[in-house]
């Protein structure tokens, strides 16, 4: 039934368009927003792959691929997103409730956990984010990423191994100044 679909919005059916466009919308935008860590950027980036994949679909040759096509679409929109605008946005997560935090003795310890990955995954350039999200969050083989991102399988993989590399350097390090910074109190 999918290729149906796909078929018929590359011959011009708005509604079948319309029926893939929804199916995918939540997905692309929850890859979108891990990528470029700002909901407003990702809505963009998400329309612009949408009305890209309006425009180019006629020349999709295999309508099996249409989800890999239009994630590549969308994360080269991304892309340039991220090039256009080189500065990192901080995010800040409000901490569990009282009532949270009692229920799990580790409850602090989780949130500087989480809030060391964050900090150490805003570090990482967009090319990065791209294939640590797609590998660890979506579950692709590193083989589709390259083909979704268009590159060789071998650049696929020295970006996972690179930033991968960089996470966990960025959380050893804010580790490693915390034990100072407790001692300082």
């Amino acid at each position: 039934m999918r290729r149906d679909l796909v078929e018929a919005a590359a011959r011009g059916d708005h509604e079948a368009f319309e029926v893939l466009a929804t199916s995918a919308g939540d997905r692309l935008f929850a890859v979108a927003r891990l990528i470029l860590r700002a909901t407003d950027l990702a809505e963009d980036a998400v329309q612009e792959a949408l009305v890209r994949a309006w425009q180019q679909l006629p020349s999709l040759r295999d309508p099996e691929k249409f989800d890999a096509w239009l994630y590549r679409l969308l994360v080269r929109g991304c892309f340039r997103s991220g090039r256009s605008r080189r500065r990192r946005l901080s995010v800040v997560r409000p901490l569990p409730d009282s009532d949270e935090a009692v229920g799990s003795a580790d409850g602090s310890r989780d949130v500087e956990a989480r809030d060391a990955l964050d900090r150490a995954f805003a570090l990482l350039g967009t090319e990065h984010r791209s294939v640590v999200v797609m590998h660890h969050y979506l579950g692709m083989p590193l083989e589709e990423i390259a083909d979704v991102l268009g590159v060789p399988s071998g650049t696929a993989r020295s970006r996972l191994h690179y930033a991968l590399r960089r996470l966990r350097a960025a959380i050893e390090a804010a580790d490693d100044i915390e034990p100072m910074v407790e001692a300082s109190r």
